[in-house]
């Protein structure tokens, strides 16, 4: 993601806990001696075994983000949505492992309201709370035991400010509407385990009025049109994080490409979308696609995806890229070095995944690293050049990509391993003092070895989860190098480290 402040462009309700229920559990007055009796014969019945999942994965930044008890597969999203009324109905099938005995789970929902809940076929009782929503099943759900909750919602969905005054979840656009979801915002559009640790298979499709499109993640698999609306399925087989799932819907110009030297058969199928204001003018970039992953692919290993492409919005969508997976979202038509640096999350966030949003500096720092080995090898400046300029803190390469002289203060205020909270993941740091450590690696152990581990790391971790001290480790494990100098220098350091 690279986020773009209003001052300096750059390439970068409570809703009550009332208990509803669709039809009622069986009969709470059974006798107590009967339920010890039962108790001493071994036989516990539904309801006494297992424990609630918890409301939260204690993500030291998003502590309530996430639920604890399960771990979703699949998500099956049938979306119906009318830009005039900005209505979204909604059927979320939740393919899950039950990860203990549980007794209740929660999902995370913001706004719209619930029709009903069922969990395997069976009516579930439901409660709302904040953005909490419990469900408890009728029977217990085993440790192990795979299980589907199908939850029919409906509303407006809302639009999110994030802790640093970025707006996410799901933004109107004049013909329709465009999700994005860094670092809360899937929650307002569909319920799920909405933290980056719980990685899915995705399903989506989308109705809308005849004439409008709907793009979203991985490949199109239906487009059927039916009493004046048009349904679009698209289908997402590797795990994807919520975060990264989208949906674009409105008046859009598509084009279809291959990356031939893509490291599959056949090739890997590229799929952009701009609308009409962009189409002419992001024609020359969206062309550049299949370069830039050949070019990532020596770099950083097999392109992790089934299918690469674009969504190109108006400036007034979002005003930030997003790297959703396999179509990266843009506010309007991206130079190529903002091109590169969210196709290289395909790699760096969107395949190896941080384990909590403490660890974002492994998706940005790399991104911004992908940008600055482009820069290099295509007779702009090298790596160490940049590298010199942020240290500088001058040139126009800074101000432009970090803000100005206030972020670029912060570079050292802020260590990228520990950013402070949720309003400073998105911060210059994490970005470029991020990438400033990626490149202190790649001089500790030496060119061969530094592109060898970096593709050993994305093979390692594909389509997994990793934090930092699993970074840290893997680094000095394959170069056999002690590099806790470097670490606590350029990751956990406050201040500016001494002149290189």
């Amino acid at each position: 993601m690279i986020r773009r402040p209003p001052s300096a462009p750059r390439t970068s309700s409570r809703t009550g806990t009332t208990l509803r229920t669709a039809s009622r559990t069986a009969s709470r007055t059974a006798p107590v001696v009967l339920a010890a009796v039962l108790v001493l014969a071994g036989c516990t019945g539904p309801g006494v075994q297992g424990t609630p999942g918890g409301a939260g994965l204690r993500d030291p930044y998003f502590p309530d983000l996430g639920n604890g008890g399960y771990d979703v597969e699949h998500y099956a999203l049938a979306l119906d949505y009318d830009p005039d009324t900005r209505r979204l109905d909604g059927e979320a099938v939740i393919t899950a492992r039950a990860t203990q005995d549980l007794s209740a789970f929660n999902l995370d929902l913001r706004g719209l309201q619930v029709a009903s809940v069922t969990v395997e076929g069976r009516a579930a009782r439901f409660n709302r709370q904040r953005s909490e929503l419990t469900v408890r099943p009728r029977d217990d759900l085993r440790e192990g035991e795979t299980f589907r909750a199908v939850v029919r919602y409906s509303g407006v969905p809302r639009t999110v400010t994030d802790a640093d005054g970025a707006k996410e979840g799901w933004l109107p656009t004049p013909e329709g509407a465009v999700a994005l979801g860094q670092p809360v915002g899937s929650m307002a559009w569909f319920p799920g385990n909405h933290h980056p640790s719980d990685k899915a298979a995705y399903d989506i499709e989308i109705t809308v009025p005849k004439g409008l499109q709907a793009y979203s993640n991985g490949e199109l698999t239906q487009t059927r049109g039916h009493g004046g609306v048009t349904t679009f399925g698209w289908h997402s087989g590797e795990p994807m994080a919520s975060y990264l799932a989208t949906v674009a819907i409105g008046d859009y110009e598509s084009g279809t490409s291959l990356v031939k030297g893509a490291s599959r058969k056949g090739g890997l199928p590229v799929r952009t979308a701009a609308v009409p204001a962009e189409a002419e003018e992001s024609a020359d970039a969206l062309r550049r696609i299949p370069e830039v992953v050949e070019w990532a692919e020596r770099r950083f290993g097999p392109y992790p995806f089934s299918s690469v492409g674009a969504i190109i919005e108006g400036d007034g969508a979002a005003g930030y890229a997003l790297e959703t997976q396999t179509k990266p979202v843009f506010p309007g038509t991206p130079g190529t070095q903002l091109l590169v640096h969210e196709l290289a999350h395909q790699w760096f966030g969107n395949s190896v995944t941080p384990k909590t949003w403490q660890d974002m500096w492994l998706n940005e720092g790399f991104a911004t690293y992908a940008e600055w080995l482009w820069s290099e090898e295509h007779g702009g400046r090298t790596a160490q050049q940049t590298f010199d300029q942020v240290y500088a803190g001058k040139g126009a390469y800074v101000t432009n990509a970090v803000g100005g002289p206030a972020e670029v203060e912060a570079l050292w205020s802020t260590p990228p391993a520990r950013p402070g909270g949720a309003d400073t993941i998105s911060s210059g740091s994490v970005y470029y003092r991020g990438a400033m450590a990626v490149h202190k690696i790649r001089q500790a152990v030496g060119d061969d070895r530094f592109f060898a581990l970096v593709r050993g790391w994305t093979e390692d971790r594909r389509h997994g989860n990793a934090d930092t001290r699993d970074f840290t480790a893997y680094v000095e494990q394959r170069s056999g190098k002690d590099l806790d100098a470097l670490w606590d220098a350029w990751l956990y350091g406050e201040g500016k480290p001494p002149k290189p």
